[in-house]
């Protein structure tokens, strides 16, 4: 299994955010620090607004933040708005396009693993991946 860049960014994002909480941040600084264009992290932080994980502020004096306190943002949570919208095999589309399907037992055993998968990242926050992670910080805080 192999993430998406999409969310790689939303969670470099999210830590950032994390690291820099209780002041707006802009999007050239994450951008900076995550090494992603600010196109590609412009995508990722509207999705993250629309998931309430973010809130955004334009103007002059605008930038983004956290949209809830990191203890509340599962990493579970963020990985299914980015991931779960992709199915993770050609057995879990709705239309199928395997010969095996109506017999094969393998989506079964994925569909058990992907869930053990999502239910750990439910057991960590936001907060456990950045909460005393000095050096995560070091490399994060906005000066």
């Amino acid at each position: 299994m192999r993430l998406t860049t999409r969310t790689n960014l939303a969670m470099r994002t999210l830590m950032f955010c994390a690291v820099n909480q209780g002041r707006i941040v802009r999007k050239h600084e994450v951008a900076e620090a995550c090494g992603a264009s600010e196109n590609h992290l412009a995508q990722v932080i509207h999705l993250l607004a629309r998931q309430n994980f973010l809130k955004t502020q334009r103007g002059r004096s605008g930038g983004l933040m956290l949209g809830r306190a990191p203890e509340l943002i599962k990493v579970g949570e963020v990985f299914r708005a980015f991931e779960g919208v992709l199915p993770f095999t050609e057995c879990s589309e709705e239309v199928g396009t395997c010969p095996l399907a109506g017999s094969c037992r393998l989506k079964c055993v994925l569909s058990d693993a992907l869930e053990g998968f999502y239910k750990a990242l439910d057991a960590v926050s936001l907060a456990d991946l950045v909460q005393g992670n000095t050096a995560l910080q070091d490399l994060l805080m906005v000066a």
